[in-house]
């Protein structure tokens, strides 16, 4: 193994170490595998990078912004190995993409406020991507995006064709409608028509959500936490007066769970 040890590395040792672990003596699971296979790895490291973001956790950060970046470099030699492309290629890629999108800085283009930069950031990826309408811009939205997050940015950007609301409480006014379109189905025992109305009730609420500036993951996850904590706490508040939660009658839990609140 042609490597020299340091106590510093850079993005090429990066790259150097990732192709000793693919080659045919390196490691017997880099060896094999695929983009498929690491898929899911790609998005736990990305989420992982994300929550050091929350947490204001800088030295977590720094190592998980390293992971992600250790997937692009996978991905990439998994390429580079078929041929196709490298990780030069990404980075140059990334660098004539910032620089034609940012005309204000590298041209002769100006925009003075970040709305002016975003609109002009928008005209440019619907002409560099061949979109020709605002249903291309939807369609071109990765359908790997967790749901609520899609949604959100599938409401966004169909809304540029000015099919949306005209306000805020005009859509909160839709929520009572597909509410009872969701109990009908309910009631009907029929779970296909019970999804697609919970599906369409889902809709509505993120419809609200970005037309009150906020964002439906983020409250989503919020109230995730919240809803953990307090049960943490409900549980603890059992447990201290001899209550075993899983026979206690409801009305006793809801107390508990009044009492938390």
């Amino acid at each position: 193994m042609d490597f020299q040890f340091k106590d510093v590395y850079n993005i090429n040792d990066l790259i150097k170490i990732m192709h000793i672990l693919r080659a045919p003596d390196g490691c017997p699971w880099d060896r094999v595998q695929t983009h498929e296979s690491i898929r899911q790895n790609f998005i736990e490291e990305t989420y992982e990078a994300v929550e050091a973001i929350d947490k204001g956790d800088v030295p977590l950060l720094r190592e998980e912004l390293g992971d992600v970046l250790m997937q692009v470099i996978f991905h990439s030699i998994m390429e580079e190995e078929k041929g196709t492309f490298s990780f030069d290629d990404v980075c140059n890629e990334v660098c004539q993409k910032l620089i034609i999108r940012h005309p204000h800085v590298f041209g002769n283009i100006e925009a003075d406020t970040p709305e002016e930069v975003l609109k002009n950031w928008d005209a440019i990826k619907m002409q560099t991507k061949s979109q020709k309408s605002c249903a291309d811009s939807v369609d071109d939205v990765a359908r790997s995006l967790p749901a609520l997050m899609r949604a959100q940015k599938v409401q966004k950007r169909s809304a540029k064709s000015g099919m949306d609301f005209r306000s805020a409480e005009e859509a909160a006014a839709k929520i009572p409608e597909e509410q009872c379109e969701l109990f009908e189905a309910v009631q009907s025992g029929d779970k296909a028509k019970t999804e697609e109305e919970l599906g369409d009730l889902l809709f509505s609420v993120v419809n609200l959500a970005r037309l009150t500036g906020v964002d439906a993951e983020q409250a989503l996850y919020r109230s995730t936490d919240k809803f953990a904590l307090r049960f943490r706490k409900v549980e603890e508040l059992a447990k201290d007066r001899g209550i075993d939660m899983r026979t206690a009658p409801d009305s006793l839990m809801d107390s508990l769970w009044e009492e938390v609140k």
